[in-house]
């Protein structure tokens, strides 16, 4: 047996003990956070829920597919908050001093953390991009199945993609090739499959009105949606008028190219999206009611969530140089939090601004991660250097 392979078993013992720590640690401060948050959010659905008779069944489903939107949010926080409980417990065990003096760097430990770190990580891209999505859209169906008040629901606008507008007065088997719609939906039911109140505006490829329909219901089957009760009036610009259409049929088809489930989607304030789907609603191809810039920031900020959690172990990295008399006593560790927390905050506003279109998506997640590395990475070296 050679000295590399004796040197690579325990660095592969260490590797193990130090990622299951961490996971470890990371998750019951999860638990812990989600088992608030539950209590918070049931605090506030319990009234609905027990009026619309959904009983105990009702507060498990809700607990159930509430949970990993909660664990989503709960995430950053934990991973935090669990780095320095492990790397304080071990400093004041005199762990790391054992560690140091036995020949390990605090860039090669450094080195041990980041696979458990960038392992959390991946799973948070997966929760974010896959799970919550598909949980938040089930309990936005289940959620409106039992409303006993549909018609209190949210209003909703969106753009039917050009040349899918569909002609007042006749079934839209051939609308106008240069027309775009835009639609106002007063609230679904029957989790999407039926809408109300819908108000049509049919434009030219210029943007001027040419004609408007409302609609008192609309329903989805497997032929599509139909729509029913139609008033329909047109607009002349040659005379400057608006007539109404007396040969407006009471029922007719109505070509769009959107589901029961971007209806239910685009009722809800907020709704997690997958990637395949920003990617659609980017070139058109998917309903929303978010901004293009809301979506590529979401995008950017999503696949970057292993580079974040990376950038809070650098600043969680400073606990290691609590004095050995010092020990719990020491106020470093609460330095750390504040400094991952306001590395949180900081996110969030650079966030915001991309939000509102006033920086581009790379702008509005990339520095926030290079200011925080730099601080951190200079906070190691100065202590490494006393």
């Amino acid at each position: 047996m050679t000295s590399q392979s004796i040197a690579r078993g325990p660095r592969h013992v260490l590797l193990r003990y130090l990622s299951v720590s961490l996971i470890s640690r990371a998750a019951m401060c999860c638990g812990i956070l989600i088992a608030l948050m539950e209590i918070l959010a049931l605090l506030e659905q319990m009234t609905p829920i027990l009026r619309r008779h959904l009983g105990l069944a009702g507060v498990l489903t809700y607990m159930a597919l509430h949970l990993p939107a909660m664990m989503q949010t709960a995430l950053p926080l934990s991973v935090l908050i669990g780095m320095l409980l492990m790397l304080t417990q071990m400093t004041v065990n005199s762990e790391v001093a054992i560690l140091r003096a036995s020949g390990l760097s605090p860039v090669g430990f450094l080195r041990l953390l980041i696979p458990a770190t960038l392992a959390i990580g991946l799973f948070g891209i997966v929760l974010e991009d896959q799970i919550t999505p598909r949980t938040e859209l089930a309990l936005a169906s289940w959620w409106n199945r039992s409303d006993p008040h549909p018609e209190d629901g949210h209003a909703f606008w969106f753009h039917v993609p050009r040349g899918q507008a569909s002609t007042c007065g006749m079934a839209a088997t051939s609308p106008a090739p240069t027309a775009s719609e835009l639609a106002h939906i007063g609230y679904v039911t029957h989790a999407g499959h039926d809408a109300y109140e819908i108000d049509l505006y049919d434009r030219d490829a210029s943007g001027r009105l040419l004609r408007t329909l409302h609609a008192d219901h609309a329903h989805h089957s497997e032929q599509g949606w139909t729509l029913h009760d139609i008033r329909c009036i047109s607009v002349s610009f040659a005379s400057l008028d608006a007539t109404a259409d007396d040969d407006t049929s009471p029922e007719a088809r109505w070509i769009n190219p959107f589901g029961p489930t971007d209806m239910l989607r685009l009722s809800l304030d907020s709704s997690p999206l997958s990637s395949n789907l920003i990617l659609k609603a980017l070139h058109g191809r998917a309903a929303t009611n978010l901004t293009p810039g809301y979506l590529r920031a979401t995008l950017f900020e999503r696949f970057l969530r292993p580079l974040s959690l990376i950038v809070m172990l650098l600043l969680a990295m400073s606990v290691i140089y609590i004095p050995p008399r010092t020990g719990l006593r020491s106020w470093l560790p609460v330095w750390c939090l504040g400094a991952g927390l306001l590395f949180i905050i900081v996110q969030g506003m650079f966030r915001a601004m991309g939000n509102a279109g006033l920086l581009p998506a790379p702008v509005a997640t990339v520095p926030g991660l290079i200011i925080f590395t730099l601080a951190a990475g200079t906070a190691l070296l100065r202590n490494e250097d006393k």
